[in-house]
């Protein structure tokens, strides 16, 4: 089993990133979440060589699996995961919804996963996090967005 610890600074040169998710905020303050097989799910990646950056793997990433555009991208931090006897790096970052598509299929595998925009009172609910770091890298960016992003606050949960 996999142990995650959560670290609000820069990624050591000497650790993979095998992962970049993004916590994403609509105008309105609340956090898209993806889908998939009835479980809710923050959206990402795994970086790749046509990517010039993190911040490219993220908006690649959403736009391929939810099709919407993200602007005003903040590196939040990183989970380092221990497992068996390796450790890797999955970093988290914020950003703000620019636009949202109408639905197709991820690029990727043809799944078409729904949308759904939850206030940040939820967000916990719905992810079901076991794990204390993963609740507390939620924590941190919805005080780093609430702080940087100028929201409206709305409470209505809504499908995109």
């Amino acid at each position: 089993m996999a142990k995650y610890t959560w670290f609000k600074k820069d990624v050591p040169e000497n650790l993979c990133v095998k992962q970049v998710y993004g916590i994403v905020f609509d105008d309105a303050g609340r956090v898209l979440l993806r889908i998939e097989d009835n479980h809710y799910k923050l959206t990402g990646g795994r970086p790749e060589k046509i990517d010039a950056n993190l911040e490219e793997t993220l908006k690649r990433e959403y736009f391929e699996e939810l099709h919407v555009l993200l602007e005003e991208i903040i590196y939040l931090g990183y989970l380092l995961v221990e497992e068996k006897n390796s450790q890797y790096a999955q970093v988290r970052m914020i950003a703000k919804i620019k636009s949202i598509f109408p639905f197709r299929p991820d690029l990727d595998n043809g799944k078409l996963y729904k949308r759904f925009l939850t206030n940040q009172n939820s967000v916990k609910k719905y992810l079901n996090y076991k794990d204390e770091a993963g609740n507390k890298m939620l924590d941190e960016a919805f005080f780093l967005a609430n702080k940087s992003y100028h929201f409206s606050f709305i409470e209505e949960e809504i499908f995109v």
